[in-house]
């Protein structure tokens, strides 16, 4: 049943009438409110007593746009009619055209539609740092309330197209410079300013602005067609392409025109692959922060404000980068001095490449660079609230670092490791604090990637759980909670992504083509290229611990070894299966078809030695059908909360296309039954790498999907 969200209207005696919208938590327009502004306004319009309208929002917040839910709906049934006429029906007709002029009073944000309604008013009076954005682009589908059409015309057609193309909020300050905002006014004001203006547009006194028939900001056609071109060339996705062909729209033919053509692609676009898998991944990663039994049971998260890094290598000072970031305290724990300014001299390098790339400016670099100490002694440890290990893989110098700090810090103290191979209840079976340990698996580089595994054990406690979750919020990470197992959940679903290209290699399936289809459906990188850069140590060293994991379904094969044997390491060398020349783009090496072909004699699985015959749609699900299979024992077996969690653990994790939905999400869209029947062919042609798992055959044999609801 839809949320009843309520909208109130008063008229003063100055004659103004305020409408109010609300809907906590960010009061989101369901199609019942849209309903009853469209009335409201109405009212309004014909009331005598009424001279001029204030739009508001409760609670401190303007409006969050159109509730999630109406889409979900749409999404479901396959119906646009269930989509509100808010666009013409009510922003056109009732706001702009209504005879009666109207003021948005903006506080907290006025984002996607709630921007939209503010754009379709006189006039916009906002507090200090509100956020205003059109993020739609993010899910998928364009602004469908005009957006495409009043932005330009109200800040310049190069700042709307990097606002919409970026999804990105600005400031209420930004936007008073850019000329989206009338006034800047303290929240106490906002109210009494917001009517005295809209009665200062009834006498005169300020101009009655219609936004979509303004044209001095658009400048001349000439130039903002070329940045349309422009924008072309950076955003090839087909709705980043609708959307700036309907911009064009506007700009050749006139705001209402380009309104009815937003209105048309908009309907089109909502119904798309795309829409629904992106929006999939929104609802998913809000899903990922609610765990059964530990996030429901009434706890509530303690600060954490301070934290120790013990060990400042590429992993350590990354993750350290990350916190001070975050605005947080940080001891990064060394062993001698000469590592520990090692590890200094990192993170502000990490800073330095934000500021180079734009992202960071020097006078908050100093600020945040503040917030860093080094140390060589345990017992500056003994006030933080919170111990990250990030040294190597070596079982017996874990279990001593958390002995070391279980001396000196306090009982609440939570211990976490970034290890991504040993267990955690080996990690601390020398402490009596198992029910405060964790691991928190950060991808590196750590201040970049932003999904984080939280691995809990049996013993770790729920308030442990909760605390670390809030924290990878305040580290503006996305967190999924998982149990203990080898690789986790995103190397442990992806393991199979590192062995099917190898196989297909010793099937004499050509690597470059394999590459390339998996860079056409969208990974960054082919897997062949991503072993050249990632190295082949950290290749061989995964294989090695997978294998000795899953005996039963690993795929060995010499290829990489051969490699290393045939002198080449990747990027390190500048010759691997791509060659590296600095300030050049990798090109392939066809000589290393011979390396191919020795591993393809040792191997011998190609059927009758000669390599085998398949399409690039059948490569793409030689490697990906296999990473699906694998996250269906990661589900089975209670790895992840549900599988959804897989989706974001394959997006933030591995990059695997968002506009999929996640791996999970797309394979859906395929359909169980489709997998099943595709793997058991190539187990029988080919291993037990292709074996299907327990959990995908009795989904297939029900046809029922993989992942489910979030």
């Amino acid at each position: 049943m839809a949320k009843k969200a309520s909208i109130n209207m008063e008229i003063g005696n100055d004659g103004v009438a305020v409408i109010t919208v609300h809907n906590p938590p960010v009061n989101a327009l369901t199609l019942s409110a849209i309903e009853e502004l469209k009335r409201c306004y109405q009212e309004a319009i014909d009331s005598d007593s009424v001279k001029a309208i204030v739009l508001s929002g409760a609670d401190g917040r303007f409006c969050g746009g159109l509730d999630i839910s109406v889409v979900e709906n749409v999404h479901k049934h396959g119906d646009i009619s269930l989509l509100p006429d808010a666009s013409i029906g009510l922003v056109v007709n009732k706001m702009e055209n209504g005879k009666k002029p109207s003021v948005a009073a903006i506080q907290g944000f006025a984002l996607g539609g709630g921007l939209e309604l503010a754009m379709g008013c006189s006039a916009r009076i906002a507090t200090a740092k509100a956020d205003l954005g059109l993020p739609e682009l993010k899910l998928g589908v364009i602004p469908g309330c005009g957006g495409t059409q009043r932005l330009p015309r109200l800040v310049g057609t190069s700042k709307a197209v990097d606002m919409l193309m970026s999804s990105k909020t600005i400031t209420s300050e930004e936007g008073k410079e850019l000329g989206l905002i009338d006034a800047i006014v303290s929240s106490e004001e906002l109210l009494a300013v917001a009517r005295c203006w809209a009665l200062d547009i009834v006498e005169g006194r300020q101009p009655h602005c219609n936004s979509l028939e303004k044209t001095d900001k658009l400048g001349p056609k000439d130039e903002s067609l070329e940045i349309l071109k422009s924008a072309r060339q950076r955003y090839r996705a087909p709705h980043y392409s609708a959307c700036l062909d309907v911009i064009e729209e506007g700009i050749i033919s006139g705001g209402f025109s380009g309104v009815l053509k937003e209105d048309k692609v908009f309907k089109e676009l909502v119904l798309s692959n795309t829409a629904k898998g992106l929006l999939h991944v929104f609802l998913a990663e809000r899903a990922t922060s609610k765990v059964p039994g530990v996030t429901d049971i009434g706890l509530k998260p303690r600060r954490i404000e301070k934290v120790a890094v013990v060990g400042g290598g590429l992993m350590g000072s990354g993750i350290a980068t990350a916190l001070i970031m975050s605005n947080m305290n940080v001891v990064v724990k060394e062993i001698n001095h000469e590592y520990l300014l090692k590890a200094m001299k990192s993170v502000e390098a990490n800073l330095q490449g934000l500021v180079t790339r734009g992202q960071l400016n020097q006078d908050k670099m100093k600020r945040t660079l503040s917030l860093l100490k080094g140390t060589l002694d345990y017992e500056d440890l003994k006030d933080v609230d919170m111990v990250i290990e990030a040294v190597n893989e070596v079982v017996s110098l874990k279990q001593s670092i958390f002995e070391d700090i279980e001396k000196v810090c306090s009982p609440d103290c939570i211990f976490a490791s970034n290890t991504s191979t040993i267990s955690l209840d080996v990690i601390g079976e020398r402490t009596s604090s198992q029910d405060r340990i964790l691991g928190i698996h950060l991808f590196s580089p750590a201040h970049v990637m932003t999904l984080v595994e939280i691995v809990r054990t049996e013993n770790t406690s729920p308030q442990v759980i909760v605390d670390v979750i809030r924290f990878t919020k305040t580290m503006k990470k996305v967190p999924i909670v998982v149990k203990n197992c080898t690789g986790f959940a995103v190397n442990r679903s992806f393991f199979p992504y590192m062995q099917g290209p190898d196989l297909l290699a010793n099937l004499g399936v050509d690597i470059f083509r394999v590459d390339r289809v998996i860079t056409e459906f969208g990974m960054r990188l082919g897997p062949f290229q991503l072993q050249d850069l990632s190295g082949y140590g950290i290749f061989l060293a995964g294989v090695k611990e997978f294998v000795a994991a899953f005996p039963d379904r690993a795929f060995q094969s010499p290829l990489v070894q051969l490699m290393v044997e045939n002198g080449r390491e990747g990027k390190k060398n500048g010759k691997g299966y791509y060659t590296y020349k600095k300030g050049s783009k990798p090109e392939a090496d066809h000589s290393v078809i011979q390396v191919v072909e020795e591993s393809m004699r040792f191997t011998n699985i190609a059927p009758g030695g000669k390599p085998i015959s398949v399409t690039d749609e059948e490569i793409l699900e030689m490697i990906f059908f296999p990473v699906v299979n694998e996250a269906c024992r990661v589900i089975e077996e209670g790895i992840v909360v549900r599988a959804s969690d897989i989706d974001i653990a394959s997006v933030h994790g591995f990059k695997f296309p968002s506009e999929t939905g996640g791996v999970m999400f797309w394979a859906d869209t395929i359909g169980s039954e489709y997998i099943y029947s595709k793997l058991k062919t190539w187990h029988e042609a080919y291993g037990d790498f292709y074996k299907p798992s327990t959990f995908l055959e009795q989904r297939a044999a029900k046809g029922l999907p993989l992942g489910g609801s979030c």
